[in-house]
């Protein structure tokens, strides 16, 4: 696409304003003339090519265009006659530069915001600008409109007209019947009327469609007081104010993009989601709030970066009252719907716009999310987010997971509610789960090579951190092996319980015969872990069974206490009992002595408690322990018994997840 701008006329209207300079070098601000604006924005556009007519002071004009030093090429014709034609003869002089593409054309003396500028560009079909809410001018272009085309454009009409403006994108096909139109006119000495003359009697052969721009800013400057006027105008535009939310850590030309359009509104204030926003809907942030802030402050553009603490914009609108919202138009349907809606009618309420923009997908920055969660799936940055989420959110929720299949389960099941996604934020390797998978009675018969290998099979398709189910941890020189073992492949927190001699499942409390070790030795087996690691960012739990034991709540609270001073990181406190009473006792007592260690709970019992009211209580670490096991054996045992009670697999195929939707849970790049 090529810009056609007209700069041949004299400006007599401007006066001494024009005395020493064509009319298009007029400052409407103290940092632009309109040509350096319009300049600006057909560069900005991506456009390189300009043809520009000159006539009066054309020297002047040609060294102020070199001087801006844009990246653009310009082409001046100049108008020999322009003292005697009109512009439609300073086109003709043009026609050889003009044919075979595109035009964006456009009066020198014309002054429009850039997003009716982008607009016009934008647009798939051949257009011009109009306006159905302007008064009609009296010595101004009108527009007449039929069946969606313009059908008569000059100074004489008023009925069924609409103001106009001389800013047209003109495609290939209708330009080219204009322009040899344009031609005709010249050829045969009509040089001394509009282009648009020539237009009119080609029109219907011309799909020009009128595009309305309404009360947006798109004027000519003819006289100083239009110059007073545009000039208001564009400081009224610069102090808008553009607000748009980001959560990514990872740039793409699409961003750019969409933050170079925005700015182009006026003042863009960026929001950026806060760790806990992000976490709550999407995969973990490779970088922290305050590094994702700094990498939007560092940007052209952008005016001002604040933080936006939810996914709702509530807040932030209500306190910046942004003329505009800026978004991608992915969000109209979806999960984000929700949201879309609130903005709408916070806008509505002091009448700012949403504007969006067609949503860009870009290929690099697929290739740049596979990096994310190949990174997210180390050992060093996956060991280190167990704790991070809990400082972010207060509260995560753990789901357990006994093989690869379960593990991306956990990963990738997502429920959107509210016009935000809930999710899981962590994995629990339950020995349990692991044991009645192999088969194997959970004794701690299955040993730590076996259950390691399932460590290794989750790891290598999730990303997600993980809690390791340690049993008892074994003996104490057992156990420090364990702890750089488990550290070194990047498994974030290891909860060992109390008891000793052979394992048995602590739901069972006092019916099967359990032994409770001494405060003393778990003690000293949880400071001989807490030696062995390597790194901070492990954590080991020590999990209490005299709640299970009926020893007591006193006999808790010490034994958290004394733990929590032997090293212990998080003290996870278990019941069997369908009420929670017991352990929001324990959880209040614990909390009214230690604000900071985190307190882990597994609600299989007393699964009635919500995780906002854990939350509030001080919880921190929510666990569901087994429920993917023991949803899964009786779904696989129903599907074998309809089997064999019809002799054929038919009426169990109702039963079944299609095979292709299981594939789809599979990365395609293992």
């Amino acid at each position: 696409m090529k810009a056609l701008v007209l700069n041949s006329g004299l400006g007599h209207r401007m006066g001494v304003l024009t005395s020493e300079y064509p009319k298009c070098m007029t400052e409407i601000s103290h940092r632009e003339t309109i040509l350096s604006r319009q300049l600006r924005q057909i560069t900005e556009a991506g456009i390189t090519e300009v043809v520009m007519t000159t006539g009066y002071f054309d020297r002047v004009l040609e060294e102020y265009c070199q001087s801006l030093e844009l990246p653009v090429h310009i082409t001046f014709v100049k108008n020999p006659l322009y003292d005697k034609t009109n512009y439609i003869y300073s086109i003709y002089r043009a026609r050889e530069y003009l044919r075979d593409d595109d035009i964006l054309l456009m009066h020198g003396d014309l002054v429009f915001e850039s997003s009716v500028f982008d607009e016009v560009v934008n647009s798939p079909d051949s257009c011009m600008t109009v306006s159905s809410t302007l008064p009609l001018p009296e010595k101004d272009f009108k527009a007449v409109a039929r069946d969606g085309c313009v059908e008569k454009v000059g100074i004489e009409f008023f009925e069924s007209a609409m103001a106009a403006q001389p800013l047209y994108k003109l495609l290939k096909k209708d330009w080219k019947v204009w322009l040899d139109q344009i031609c005709a006119f010249c050829e045969s000495g009509r040089v001394a009327c509009y282009a648009e003359n020539a237009f009119n009697e080609v029109s219907s052969r011309c799909a020009i469609r009128p595009l309305d721009v309404k009360d947006a800013l798109c004027a000519e400057i003819d006289t100083p007081e239009d110059l007073e006027t545009v000039s208001r105008r564009l400081r009224e535009i610069e102090n808008r104010t553009v607000y748009m939310c980001f959560s990514t850590d990872i740039l793409h030309s699409g961003h750019t993009g969409i933050i170079r359009k925005a700015s182009r509104l006026g003042k863009l204030i960026i929001g950026v989601l806060s760790d806990e926003a992000v976490v709550s809907y999407k995969r973990f942030p490779l970088l922290p709030f305050e590094e994702r802030k700094a990498m939007f402050e560092s940007l052209s553009g952008v005016y001002r970066v604040v933080e936006q603490k939810t996914l709702s914009y509530r807040e932030n609108i209500e306190k910046y009252r942004p003329n505009y919202v800026v978004h991608g138009d992915d969000w109209a349907s979806g999960f984000q719907k929700p949201i879309r809606e609130e903005v709408l009618s916070l806008l509505a309420v002091y009448g700012g716009k949403l504007v969006e923009f067609p949503y860009a997908g870009d290929e690099k920055y697929t290739e740049l999310e596979k990096r994310a969660r190949a990174s997210l799936s180390s050992p060093d940055l996956r060991r280190g987010r167990l704790k991070k989420a809990i400082a972010m959110k207060g509260l995560v929720t753990a789901m357990e997971a006994h093989s690869g299949i379960t593990g991306l389960i956990v990963e990738n099941t997502v429920v959107h509610e509210n016009g935000g996604a809930r999710q899981f934020d962590a994995m629990w390797l339950s020995s349990l789960c692991d044991s009645t998978a192999k088969g194997k009675p959970d004794i701690e018969l299955v040993d730590m090579t076996s259950r390691f290998r399932t460590i290794d099979d989750i790891m290598e398709v999730t990303t997600k951190p993980i809690i390791f189910d340690g049993d008892t941890g074994g003996l104490a020189e057992h156990f420090v092996y364990t702890v750089r073992s488990l550290e070194r492949m990047g498994v974030s927190m290891v909860i060992i319980e109390d008891k000793t001699g052979l394992k048995k499942n602590s739901l069972f409390g006092t019916e099967v015969a359990q032994t409770q070790d001494s405060i003393d030795h778990f003690c000293a087996k949880i400071a001989a872990g807490k030696r062995a690691q390597k790194t901070r960012d492990f954590m080991i739990c020590a999990r209490i069974e005299s709640l299970i034991l009926e020893r007591g709540m006193e006999d808790a609270l010490t034994r958290a206490k004394a733990y929590v001073q032997a090293g212990a990181d998080a003290i996870m406190i278990h019941s069997r009992r369908k009420e929670p009473n017991e352990i929001f006792e324990f959880v209040e007592k614990f909390r009214s002595a230690d604000t900071a260690t985190p307190i882990v709970v597994v609600p299989t019992s007393f699964n009635t408690v919500t995780e906002e009211e854990f939350k509030d209580r001080g919880v921190n670490i929510v666990i569901y322990a087994n429920q993917l096991t023991r949803t899964g054996f009786p779904a696989m045992q129903d599907a074998a018994q309809t089997i064999l009670t019809h002799h054929r697999a038919k009426e169990c195929d109702e039963k079944c997840m299609p095979i292709k939707d299981i594939i789809r849970l599979i990365p395609e790049d293992l």
